[in-house]
């Protein structure tokens, strides 16, 4: 029979996400990919992520960067191993010297019809549209999307990625900035805090009050809660504007 102190002493197990979050803390966020690129005759390499894909609401981001192989951004990686204030501070000099960058995003409503992988790469394909000058290689977080461009798909790219790490920085910024002020609208949904993932805390509003006209309707949890009781009449008076912005 296994005694008290041998359960006590056996490790425990971690959940898959705090799983997946030390693996990436282990891996090198570099250039290789970059210069494996310049090397073949790349002179513009685009670095491409998303940000937002598993949230129940609101829109999916995506940022595409050219670094300037002059000047070197330090402290780029994977934005989630990232605390709020530093990713502020890199997103501030990635756009300050960055040789182009672009964020586009994709609202709720369209992510709900063609459904959020396409979604996903709808937005990385408007962030690479909007960048000036056009990059004439493309290093994209895990997926490959439709362009002329020839393109490397990396899995965990944000966290090998030079390039990749700054688009995965901007889109996070930017899209916790929408997140922000969505939260002065619906503040019951402290979507400030958890940024429209699926939280205890946001589970539990959407239980007590229903989704709002911005969340996904067609992810699980939203759409097994009723609609809300309370209309959001304004909604229907005031057109919804997503931000787009670029540099270059």
């Amino acid at each position: 029979m296994e005694s008290s102190a041998t359960k006590s002493s056996s490790p425990r197990k971690l959940s898959f996400s705090a799983a997946k979050l030390r693996m990436l803390k282990k891996l090198r966020c570099t250039l290789r990919y970059e210069k494996k690129a310049w090397s073949a005759g790349a002179r513009l390499v685009a670095g491409v992520d998303e940000v937002g894909r598993g949230s129940l609401f609101g829109c999916v981001v995506a940022a595409a960067v050219i670094l300037d192989p002059d000047y070197r951004v330090r402290g780029l990686r994977d934005s989630k191993l990232l605390p709020a204030e530093r990713r502020e501070v890199l997103a501030e000099r990635i756009r300050e010297h960055a040789v182009a960058w672009a964020v586009a995003a994709v609202d709720a409503a369209r992510i709900d019809q063609i459904n959020i992988y396409h979604a996903s790469r709808q937005a990385m394909r408007e962030a690479v549209a909007l960048l000036a000058p056009v990059p004439d290689h493309l290093l994209i977080d895990a997926l490959r999307i439709d362009c002329g461009q020839p393109q490397v798909a990396i899995v965990h790219g944000d966290a090998l990625s030079a390039s990749i790490a700054a688009a995965s920085i901007l889109a996070k910024v930017e899209r916790d900035r929408m997140m922000r002020d969505w939260d002065a609208v619906f503040p019951a949904y402290g979507l400030a805090s958890h940024k429209g993932y699926s939280t205890p805390k946001h589970l539990a509003a959407l239980r007590e009050f229903g989704p709002t006209p911005l969340h996904r309707q067609s992810f699980a949890p939203v759409w097994q809660n009723p609609v809300p009781q309370e209309v959001f009449g304004f909604m229907e008076d005031d057109d919804v504007v997503l931000e787009v912005s670029a540099a270059g």
